[in-house]
């Protein structure tokens, strides 16, 4: 016997609330479903998901893979007749899944709402500028230069302990508030549907290479330029993430403290994956800003993490190019705001929509543990 139906209209408020203020346009047309390029024919998305939104079932929608399986490609929203957005209504259900997965709730929250914003940046500001007092800097301790008497941003702030202890705790906070959004996910997710498959590493690496292809955003079609932006973005973190540990191997093994030679593979592949990243925020604005009116502009939410990459890659070169020219004050200046930046991706990730990468990752290995991606393909090949 089937459970009876719950509704919770104030959750669907809270959807509202989230992003989605269009939720009450839907009338169940399934234009959105037939439109939808990743949709399956059983068990389709997204028109089940609006009406669990207009009901406010909220079970039904976080013990659901398909709001993670939708990638958001707007051509629902395109061709919605009523003007209900439904890519924008799944996109406040994810934000309020992460809310609701990711601990501490409270910094969900924080990246939710713009009245916090400036205390986002204002925490690690406050803790690099406590740091510098700490050297002297503002009590007329002069600042240290290179071997060479060119400035050093190592010099100014030592890597052990100013940089590397606050980076790495942010690291292990992170990846703890993720495993354990992850695992709560996951038993919510199994809770409702049978795991079939029993080899989840070759679900895991399915996923991997799925997401290392983008070959879910090649499908889009009202947007085909997300693909080429996301694209770009994904491998300038890739490019990034093997600078650091070269960076590292450097600093930790080999005892060869930054600045490398503009030569040094380390320079090499970091300015590359720094320009991919800069070009590739650029292309995701101007995509959010062509389609607005087909998709919307996006929530705050969105804006949010669109900024802070964008001043990852934006300060990080400015500090580069500052550094060379011996510009001092504007370089050093750079250099912290850099560190904000990066500070605020590591710290908020698993409460801001950087959280999409692993809860969409998690989402879709489920459906191709539980068979539900099998469907999909079978339909894809028929």
């Amino acid at each position: 016997m089937d459970k009876p139906v719950k509704p919770d209209l104030n959750f669907a408020k809270e959807i509202i609330k989230a992003g989605g203020e269009s939720l009450k346009k839907c009338y169940q047309c399934s234009t959105c479903t037939v439109v939808c390029p990743l949709s399956p024919d059983k068990a389709p998305f997204p028109r089940k998901e609006m009406l669990y939104a207009q009901w406010g079932i909220r079970e039904k929608l976080f013990q659901n893979p398909d709001i993670w399986l939708c990638h958001h490609c707007g051509d629902c929203t395109a061709y919605c007749p009523r003007g209900a957005k439904p890519g924008e209504v799944l996109g406040a259900v994810r934000k309020l899944m992460i809310q609701n997965y990711s601990p501490p709730s409270f910094l969900a929250k924080w990246v939710s709402d713009p009245k916090y914003l400036l205390l986002i940046f204002l925490i690690p500001l406050l803790l690099f500028l406590g740091e510098m007092a700490i050297l002297g800097y503002f009590s007329g301790t002069e600042i240290p230069r290179g071997e060479n008497g060119e400035i050093s941003y190592v010099a100014f702030l030592p890597a052990v302990p100013w940089i590397d202890v606050p980076f790495m705790a942010l690291a292990a906070f992170a990846i703890i508030c993720f495993y354990n959004g992850v695992k709560r996910y996951w038993l919510d997710l199994a809770s409702v549907a049978e795991v079939k498959r029993k080899d989840i590493y070759g679900c895991i690496y399915e996923t991997i290479k799925d997401v290392l292809l983008h070959k879910k955003f090649q499908l889009c079609g009202v947007n085909k330029g997300r693909y080429t932006a996301h694209i770009l973005v994904l491998y300038a973190f890739i490019g990034l993430a093997i600078t650091t540990g070269i960076a590292a191997f450097y600093e930790w093994v080999l005892r060869w403290e930054s600045p490398y030679p503009q030569t040094n593979i380390v320079k090499i592949i970091g300015n590359i994956s720094g320009i991919a990243l800069i070009i590739g925020m650029f292309l995701v604005i101007v995509n959010r800003s062509k389609n607005a009116v087909k998709q919307g502009m996006g929530s705050y939410f969105d804006w949010l993490l669109i900024t802070i990459i964008a001043g990852v890659g934006v300060t990080g070169f400015l500090a580069e190019i500052l550094r060379l020219a011996e510009a001092e004050t504007l370089g050093y200046a750079s250099y912290i705001a850099h560190l904000v930046f990066v500070f605020a991706l590591f710290a908020y990730a698993p409460h801001s929509k950087m959280a999409h990468m692993v809860y969409r990752a998690t989402a879709m290995v489920f459906a191709k543990a539980s068979l539900r991606e099998e469907a999909i393909k079978q339909e894809e090949a028929a």
